[in-house]
């Protein structure tokens, strides 16, 4: 079938499926696929056209009535783990660890703001000139990211960070080398135990998966808040969760409800653990002093390109909310957090686990100590350059093993 055939047929159904009265009749998913499809296949009658065809007629059609329009095929592409478009004409996916150019594009800008704006709107957030920037999710949990003109220069841009269906698992990780059976135990026992673990890295190396793998260490019986920008954590092993989620500001500029104000409340709900998805600012001083208050067992997020860093970075966005002296926020820091869990994206596009390391006290120079326990070794490339390494046990013992001991695990690190 000719392509301006194909596209004139697309807009004759397009122009009566969006008619009032086909949109007043407020159909199933289902209905509106047969309604589609009847339509389609009395528009294709008097034209030589193949049962397929007719099949992608009908696809084209649903995705941009009810679905993801010409991104629907992109999303349902499992070996697609992120998309990125850049204005209506060019759209690239991460497929496999590449990223590629795709022939996808958007008939016009419109298309492409009238999407974003029903993305938007599915989880109540507002986008627009006036706030051009946005954090939402889809229907299947994944992550996106919406800026648009005067901020973005090549029209309006958005980023979908996909998630599998099927949430990760240690096991996986071990399967997939991110790290080694040895190492997922003692993870196990740190999370049992109630360290309060910090996952850090850089854009793309697995933070929110990792964190994802190590919640399901937590127990069946206990409490745990989870807290987020937009809801992606995928915890299924407890029945006691309370998931909550940061509110944009309104056209008004009232109604913002930030992590801050999310941190606050949880404290208030009788909390076992809280697990924050990142942290990012200011909020960093509470999730610090929720873990200094008794909630031992708390996971988060933060970008940085090492353990060191990672403390350093931390200290800046204390900074950043309250004028702390400097010595009192690395107290903070070294007295809230047990364990850093560093992840990097390799030159061979593979995520592994980097350096495990114990945050102890503070030095005599006012430094917060680290004890790194275990650091990734490079050995070499196979052919086709996949990086050869592993995981490897330094000589340093874990000091800090009273909350092993006071949850009767007895092993030695």
């Amino acid at each position: 079938m000719k392509e301006e055939l194909k596209q004139q047929i697309i807009d004759e159904v397009n122009s009566m499926i969006r008619d009032d009265r086909f949109i007043q009749q407020d159909l199933s998913d289902e209905d509106a696929r047969d309604v589609i499809s009847k339509e389609v296949f009395q528009k294709t009658k008097s034209y030589a056209v193949s049962v397929s065809e007719k099949i992608e007629l009908v696809n084209t059609v649903y995705n941009s009535i009810r679905k993801l329009d010409v991104l629907q095929p992109l999303v349902d592409d499992k070996d697609i783990t992120e998309i990125m478009i850049n204005g209506h004409k060019n759209i690239f996916v991460e497929k496999d660890g590449e990223v590629i150019q795709v022939k996808t594009v958007f008939e016009d800008q419109k298309k492409l703001e009238n999407l974003i704006q029903k993305i938007v709107s599915d989880v109540n957030r507002v986008v627009n000139e006036s706030s051009p920037i946005v954090d939402a999710r889809l229907k299947d949990g994944s992550r996106v990211n919406v800026v648009l003109p005067p901020i973005s220069l090549c029209g309006p841009i958005v980023t979908i960070r996909k998630f599998p269906e099927d949430p990760m698992t240690v096991e996986k990780l071990i399967r997939y080398g991110s790290i080694t059976p040895d190492v997922a135990k003692l993870l196990q026992n740190f999370v049992l135990a109630k360290y309060n673990v910090f996952i850090s890295g850089g854009t793309g190396s697995g933070k929110t998966t990792f964190l994802n793998a190590l919640s399901n260490f937590i127990p069946r019986d206990e409490r745990v808040i989870t807290i987020e920008d937009s809801a992606e954590l995928q915890i299924e092993n407890v029945d006691n969760i309370v998931r909550l989620e940061t509110r944009n500001a309104n056209t008004e500029g009232k109604g913002e409800i930030s992590i801050r104000d999310l941190i606050k409340s949880s404290l208030r709900m009788r909390p076992d653990r809280i697990v924050v998805g990142e942290v990012r600012g200011a909020e960093a001083l509470d999730m610090l002093q929720a873990m200094n208050t008794g909630h031992d067992g708390s996971l988060s997020t933060g970008h940085a390109n090492s353990t060191k860093d990672m403390l350093s970075r931390l200290e800046t966005m204390v900074l950043t909310g309250v004028n702390f002296p400097i010595q009192a926020i690395r107290q903070q820091i070294s007295s809230a957090l047990d364990i850093i869990v560093h992840l990097g994206r390799l030159r061979d596009r593979s995520r592994k686990v980097l350096e495990i390391a114990e945050v102890l006290g503070i030095d005599d120079d006012g430094n917060i100590k680290l004890n790194p326990l275990y650091v990734f070794k490079e050995e070499g490339e196979t052919e086709s350059g996949k990086i050869i390494g592993s995981l490897v046990r330094t000589e340093n013992e874990l000091v800090n093993k009273e909350k092993l001991s006071m949850a009767g695990i007895h092993i030695n690190v």
